[in-house]
């Protein structure tokens, strides 16, 4: 990659990640404001998870014919139109509607950039260089957990959606120098790289390990600042438990990145998954500010150990198509994260966290052992060298 690459794309990464995580350390006041059940907000937020997974694709499609920087400054400037309009809404429609719009736009972000490293990076660095993109999925997440409970509590919440929205345009103008990289695909139809992925037993496992992924790891961490908040605390302090898990992402990113070097990817798989199991477990026992900071960090090593190997092993497991799969990769997450929110949304509103957290906890499990063992027996394709 050149100079200026890691920088943009971790930068796409932290305003995408920005605007993603700025809603749930705010769903009680929303509710409050708008004078809805907590559970309107929690599909509310669910619609926004549900387009970003299912414009993945879509997103991997119109990359391969009109270029990976066009296609980020194209959705970064759509994506501030629709986020801002959601700052906006006076109704749980209006705002589920919004919110799916921002959603389905700033889901380019994340898997362009994943796409730009894999189509400029080797494989043997790849991992490093991934976890280093997660140093932006960090930094966003942190500054939108304290940030936007802090508005919520003090000024409203409808300024969080104006702020990521202006980053949301200034990126996209700022994108302009980030290099087109040389590698192009050309396929022979539209459906062309989708099939490709359909008849790869390899694509579609990784597929439904992200979907998993994104039930218990997406789905827990939506749930917790509401969770936190139920049991007497503050915005602003669920808000900043939550932050802790943006601390230790950025924090275990370098260690991470560091281990990949001499420890073989489903090791580092297996760690995450240990680490996913007990913040979920922890979690179902206690929702005090103590515990659930706990909890948090424990997620922020899943992600940036297990999230991590997961996402470079989107980039591998079939080159010629890596755009759809990589796409497809991250639309699986947010649509399992979705189907979390639409299944607990009724569950958080009668409180009953403690259940919400158990089932995550029964998925978690299984989740770690086929990804650990699967990964281990995985042969890398001819022309990608490395671990």
């Amino acid at each position: 990659m050149s100079a200026p690459a890691p920088r943009l794309l971790q930068a796409t990464a932290l305003v995408s990640t920005l605007d993603r995580f700025a809603m749930p350390p705010m769903l009680i006041a929303m509710a409050h404001e708008l004078g809805v059940p907590l559970s309107d907000i929690v599909r509310a937020a669910g619609a926004y998870f549900l387009a970003y997974g299912l414009m993945q694709p879509v997103w991997g499609m119109v990359s391969d014919h009109l270029g990976l920087v066009r296609t980020m400054r194209i959705a970064l400037s759509l994506s501030a139109v629709c986020t801002t309009a959601a700052a906006f809404s006076s109704t749980t429609l209006g705002l589920g509607v919004a919110r799916g719009l921002a959603g389905a736009c700033f889901s380019a972000a994340i898997p362009a950039s994943l796409i730009y490293i894999g189509d400029t990076v080797s494989a043997g660095r790849r991992q490093r260089e991934v976890t280093g993109l997660m140093a932006g999925v960090a930094v966003g997440t942190a500054l939108a957990s304290v940030g936007a409970g802090a508005l919520a509590q003090f000024a409203t919440w409808r300024a969080a959606f104006v702020l990521t929205g202006l980053a949301a345009l200034v990126l996209a103008l700022v994108l302009g120098r980030l290099p087109q990289p040389p590698l192009t695909r050309a396929h022979e139809s539209v459906l062309a790289p989708l099939l490709a992925v359909a008849r790869s037993g390899p694509s579609r496992l990784v597929l439904l390990l992200a979907f998993a992924e994104g039930v218990v790891l997406l789905g827990v961490l939506t749930i917790l600042p509401p969770a936190v908040e139920a049991s007497g605390t503050s915005a602003t302090v669920a808000g900043a438990v939550t932050a802790v898990y943006g601390v230790v992402v950025l924090a275990f990113a370098r260690v991470v990145g560091a281990m990949s070097r001499r420890m073989h990817t489903s090791r580092l798989i297996a760690i995450g998954a240990v680490a996913a199991a007990a913040a979920c477990g922890l979690a179902a026992l206690s929702r005090s500010p103590a515990v659930a900071l706990a909890a948090a960090g424990l997620l922020g090593v899943a992600w940036a150990s297990m999230h991590s190997s997961l996402q470079t092993w989107a980039t591998e497991v079939l080159p010629r198509a890596r755009a759809t799969v990589v796409s497809a990769f991250a639309g699986a997450l947010f649509l399992g994260s979705a189907v979390a929110a639409a299944f607990v949304g009724g569950l958080a509103q009668a409180d009953r966290y403690a259940e919400i957290f158990g089932w995550a906890t029964a998925l978690a499990i299984p989740l770690g052992l086929v990804a650990t063992l699967a990964r281990a027996r995985w042969i890398r394709p001819e022309g990608e060298p490395g671990r």
